[in-house]
């Protein structure tokens, strides 16, 4: 019903904000506002409702009761962006309002990436839903391909560094050694990626399988050489999103660096706060969004002469400790797990040395080789020196060995956690 309310609301906001800016009115931004708020509410209400009643109950000034029927819809944050979107868009008359509900409706449920992402814009598949969606054997087979390999990124590579990284998670962070608490950060952040770019590259696949054409939402980020970097290849529907319809509203870098910096704190507070109800999303957002400043303040060209293992070594350093608090429930504990990385401790590096097994390496070292672009540098190569006939015999039995590996680590196996029913 909330996502037939959503459909309903901007498509009605759709059509109020077209006409009236046909009209030239002043009107037209008022109505954007309106319509746009009405989203924000939308998700204010079911997401962070009882956040902002507990964080105001913890000041001490007043006690609030939270609300205990609310149940937050899987993918709210990415329908109700996308309505945004489309909204803004339209008011800035890049595309025009969509007359039939039922093409609005389509592009808000998309269910390829309804749950998960990417964020699709309606001006990047309006004209395939309106009329330029081809269906072809060879897209279809491209999809199809596509759809395999996320779903190998999921169930083989992420399941398996999500377990590891479980194991470490699950215990209290005083009775875990050293060792054992980067190997959990370590695998969380190769479970986090291939568990966010495997469904991006299923809801890519599945699109494609369909006739749709989504953009890319990530580059390997973990290659970076920055924190600026890791945003330009990192969940780029979201970054993107926040840039164009937030940062540059907001002003951008035009008006001086203190407003630069100022905007650039909003965006990420924004960000840390778009990933979760939480203050410890909110501390991972203005982490980040420190690192960018001081990028900008001059760290960036100091950075810059410096050799590219170790640019590599800090952007991943950061980024390691950014997972740290977006994992981790409570800041209280966050600081404790820290505590114990950079204070070396002895105790407690057996609970993870039962994991080092042949199965676990090999996946760890499948997770740090599909981590960089070595698979596209060899299929770049594949593709110069072999015919496309042989790629095609070669491609096929390749997919089906992975997708036959991903049903039994399916079947075998009963941890396959869902990340993001809290998006």
């Amino acid at each position: 019903m909330l996502m037939i309310f959503s459909i309903a609301i901007n498509y009605l906001g759709g059509l109020v904000i077209d006409y009236v800016s046909e009209k030239k009115s002043k009107k037209a931004k008022i109505f954007t506002l309106v319509f746009v708020l009405i989203n924000v509410l939308i998700l204010g209400y079911y997401k962070y409702a009882n956040f902002f009643i507990e964080s105001i109950n913890q000041i001490g000034l007043t006690q609030f009761s939270t609300i205990n029927e609310i149940l937050l819809p899987i993918g709210i944050s990415f329908f109700t962006f996308q309505g945004m979107s489309y909204l803004i868009d339209v008011y800035y008359q890049k595309v025009p309002a969509q007359k039939n509900l039922v093409s609005l409706a389509l592009y808000i449920s998309m269910f390829p990436q309804l749950i998960a992402g990417p964020i699709v814009r309606y001006i990047d598949v309006s004209k395939q839903i309106e009329s330029e969606r081809t269906f072809r054997a060879d897209q279809f087979r491209e999809g199809l391909f596509r759809f395999i390999t996320g779903l190998f990124k999921k169930v083989i590579i992420a399941n398996q560094m999500g377990f590891i990284a479980n194991e470490v998670f699950s215990n209290s962070f005083n009775e875990v050694g050293t060792i054992s608490l980067w190997i959990g950060i370590i695998t969380y952040s190769f479970q986090i990626y291939f568990d966010f770019s495997g469904y991006s590259d299923m809801a890519i696949g599945l699109g494609k399988m369909f006739g749709f054409d989504f953009l890319e939402n990530f580059n390997y980020p973990y290659i970076s050489q920055s924190i600026q970097e890791f945003w330009r290849r990192w969940h780029i529907s979201l970054s993107t999103w926040f840039r164009d319809y937030l940062y540059i509203p907001l002003g951008g870098n035009r008006h001086g660096n203190f407003r630069t910096y100022y905007n650039l704190i909003i965006v990420f507070f924004i960000t840390g706060l778009w990933h979760g109800a939480s203050w410890n999303f909110i501390v991972w957002g203005l982490f980040h969004g420190f690192f960018l400043i001081i990028e900008r303040v001059g760290f960036g060209s100091v950075l810059n002469k410096l050799p590219k293992i170790l640019r590599h070594i800090y952007t991943l350093l950061v980024v390691l400790i950014g997972w740290v608090f977006f994992r981790i429930e409570t800041l209280t504990d966050a600081m404790l797990f820290l505590k114990g990385m950079f204070g070396y401790s002895i105790k407690g590096n057996e609970l993870i040395y039962q994991y080092f097994n042949p199965y676990f390496i090999f996946v760890l070292i499948l997770a740090i080789v599909f981590s960089t672009p070595i698979t596209r540098v060899f299929s770049n190569l594949a593709t110069r020196v072999m015919a496309k006939s042989y790629q095609k015999m070669l491609a096929y039995p390749i997919m089906l060995i992975l997708f036959l590996l991903c049903l039994l680590e399916l079947a075998e196996s009963n941890y396959n956690p869902f990340i993001y029913f809290r998006f």
